[in-house]
């Protein structure tokens, strides 16, 4: 009798929930910023306060861009692309895409003419539409995809101004998959780099070495900014424009 009752006893005991505290979950440190990195986001948040959510920034900066990416995967998702690629539809594709950029502002004028003129034939939009293909869906190393992509938009046909520039060659991964690429407007990002001293590898003729570069900087900033939550590449080349770029005076 005293065995059971000292059984009982110690399974309730162990029913009991512990009165040991549970060790709290780490938190997150804040990352110790520099004096320019300090600078950089104190300009960003002078012009937006509530960062990234700021309505001010919604509107002027992110949500253009990000309906630009919703228009593509109503389009352009992986499976469209297949099934277009499958039948041929290569025009009907470099005209997508092309269409879905001119709603926006990122390209200049003269860029969005040279793109235009390049995927008119039916030989410059299938290298467009295959290269852009295997470089956003392909199953290949990213440096690799990215080389294929940069040789395929350095083939299309050129009547006077050259379509090869770093805007063109970024701004489709940009708006196809904002989680993943970043849209490199050359003059803009090496002004913001030097604002943020970051020792960004540019070089103006495209190679890979200055794109692994420029997502360095953008996994800089993501890192170092995280607790304005930024949520993809949108918000991180927004707040390179802030730095960089002649509509926000410092």
């Amino acid at each position: 009798m005293v065995h059971a009752i000292a059984k009982g006893r110690a399974q309730k005991a162990l029913q009991r929930p512990s009165s040991r505290r549970r060790p709290a979950a780490p938190t997150r440190q804040k990352p110790k910023l520099s004096a320019d990195a300090r600078r950089c986001r104190a300009k960003f948040l002078d012009y937006f306060p509530a960062g990234f959510h700021d309505a001010d920034y919604l509107a002027s900066e992110r949500t253009y861009k990000w309906d630009a990416h919703r228009r593509w995967e109503d389009v352009l998702d992986p499976n469209a692309f297949r099934t277009l690629l499958a039948a041929d539809r290569y025009q009907e594709i470099a005209a997508q895409a092309v269409s879905i950029e001119a709603r926006t502002n990122l390209l200049f004028s003269f860029e969005k003419m040279a793109l235009r003129d390049a995927v008119k034939s039916s030989a410059g939009a299938q290298a467009f539409a295959q290269g852009l293909y295997d470089f956003l869906y392909g199953d290949k190393e990213a440096e690799t995809r990215f080389n294929q992509w940069r040789d395929a938009v350095g083939s299309l046909p050129r009547r006077q101004t050259r379509v090869l520039t770093w805007p063109v060659l970024t701004v489709f991964g940009f708006i196809a998959q904002p989680r993943v690429h970043l849209y490199l407007k050359p003059t803009v990002t090496r002004r913001a780099a030097l604002e943020y001293r970051y020792d960004f590898q540019y070089r103006s003729t495209p190679s890979w070495e200055t794109y692994k570069s420029l997502l360095g900087f953008a996994r800089t900033i993501q890192r170092e900014m995280h607790d304005l939550h930024p949520r993809d590449m949108i918000d991180i080349q927004s707040f390179i424009w802030v730095q960089g770029s002649d509509e926000y005076p410092a």
